[in-house]
């Protein structure tokens, strides 16, 4: 199944009729790293039905650089140019109010005991608009367990500490338990900042789910039911479960998509419950060329490496700048194979030294790309022309790939 432009304007345009008329709105919509989430197609009918009523595009950018001139006419073609906006996490911010520290001690089992800032653009939290409209993919999500609702607020226009502490949040809680989930300790928080500080900003949110690069689900409301609903099928369409766990997995990463281990570690989350033990990883990363979006998140990468949980957490206690950016210490955890199995990047534009030097194996991405052919390779297991068994993935960012085992049988 695939809804057709049609079925996604009769649904949306109900919706939003629903809601009466509004004279100003804002909408909050993925960057380019969702570029396969068909935003676009639900902005391009958002415009179509309020015209000039819609003021302001502000992407989703959480961490990550502003997109270029060229990937909004790519991702969101036809729309003005003048409309969008550039989120800043560490500027331009309005704290709602802060979730107590013993929520978050409870959150996390008794490991974390700060509060938590409920942090928003300031054109989101002030800007007079009469709707914010949320646009997002629903897929699972190593932060929250399931990516957009409130996330897209407080992560996507979010600010600098609300960012760093609730990846954090995640990363000690422990990403397993949270991916594909949609209660988690990270969840809990943006649920209590909607409820307690956000209930009179007013947001819509329209929802895409997609599975098999088809939009297979809509789901447009208010509230927290649409989201729901649109996990539900979800994880239908994007947990792919297997019976044996991986010996070698290849993955690739689009070079327009994937231009850092920031967000080409998806390859990493999204995999690492299906790794078997003694395992390797291998990333094709033709884009890759640093390790953080932001120049100081890409020093402290540098600094301390992927050297696993317990190594962060001894890094964190000595080292103030890294305590400092927490989110930097929460992407050292998920970005580890924790000993368990290996991980070996063949980067575009990092050299072995580079590479090595943050704790991962380093393989030339051509002589990777003449061994293991990717553009014959089927999603799945795979047998090599000399016999070798791999597990190719092609968009790491599509899903979740676990043993049935890990997964909870």
């Amino acid at each position: 199944m695939e809804l057709t432009e049609s079925e996604v304007r009769k649904a949306l345009f109900a919706a939003l009729g629903a809601l009466g008329r509004r004279r100003r709105v804002l909408a909050l919509v993925p960057d380019v790293t969702r570029a396969h989430s068909r935003a676009g197609l639900v902005l391009k009918l958002l415009h179509e039905y309020y015209g000039e009523a819609l003021a302001d595009i502000l992407p989703a950018l959480g961490t990550h650089e502003a997109m270029s001139a060229a990937e909004i006419e790519c991702m969101y073609p036809g729309l003005p140019a003048s409309l969008f906006r550039v989120h800043d996490w560490r500027k331009d911010l309005v704290t709602l109010g802060r979730v107590p520290a013993d929520f978050v001690r409870e959150l996390s089992e008794g490991r974390l005991s700060y509060d938590w800032p409920a942090q928003l653009n300031a054109l989101v939290a002030k800007g007079g608009h009469d709707l914010i409209v949320s646009i997002g993919q629903v897929v699972p999500h190593e932060v929250a367990g399931m990516a957009n609702h409130a996330k897209n607020l407080f992560v996507g226009a979010g600010g600098v500490e609300g960012i760093h502490r609730s990846h954090y949040l995640g990363a000690v809680y422990g990403m397993e338990r949270i991916m594909g989930r949609v209660d988690t300790p990270v969840r809990a928080l943006f649920d209590y900042a909607s409820r307690e500080f956000a209930s009179s900003l007013p947001v819509f949110y329209a929802l895409t789910v997609v599975g098999e690069g088809r939009l297979q689900g809509f789901f447009a409301g208010e509230g927290r039911k649409c989201f729901e609903e649109a996990c539900e099928l979800s994880r239908k369409l994007n947990v792919k479960l297997i019976d044996r766990p991986i010996r070698k997995a290849i993955v690739s990463l689009e070079a327009g998509e994937f231009k850092s281990t920031w967000l080409g570690n998806k390859s990493v989350y999204r995999t690492r419950m299906a790794m078997a033990d003694g395992g390797e990883l291998v990333v094709l990363g033709p884009g890759i060329g640093r390790f953080g979006e932001d120049p100081t998140i890409d020093r402290l990468i540098r600094k301390h490496g992927y050297r696993g949980t317990e190594a962060t957490l001894a890094a964190v206690d000595s080292d103030a700048e890294l305590a400092a950016n927490l989110s930097a210490a929460a992407h050292l955890i998920h970005g580890s194979g924790e000993g368990r199995f290996t991980i070996t990047y063949c980067p575009g534009g990092l050299t072995r030294e580079e590479v090595e030097g943050v704790g991962y194996l380093y393989r030339d991405l051509e002589a990777a790309l003449v061994e293991y052919r990717p553009e014959a390779l089927s999603p799945g297991f795979n047998t090599l022309p000399g016999g070798e068994e791999v597990f190719y993935v092609a968009n790491p960012a599509a899903g979740l790939w676990s043993t049935r085992e890990r997964w909870g049988g």
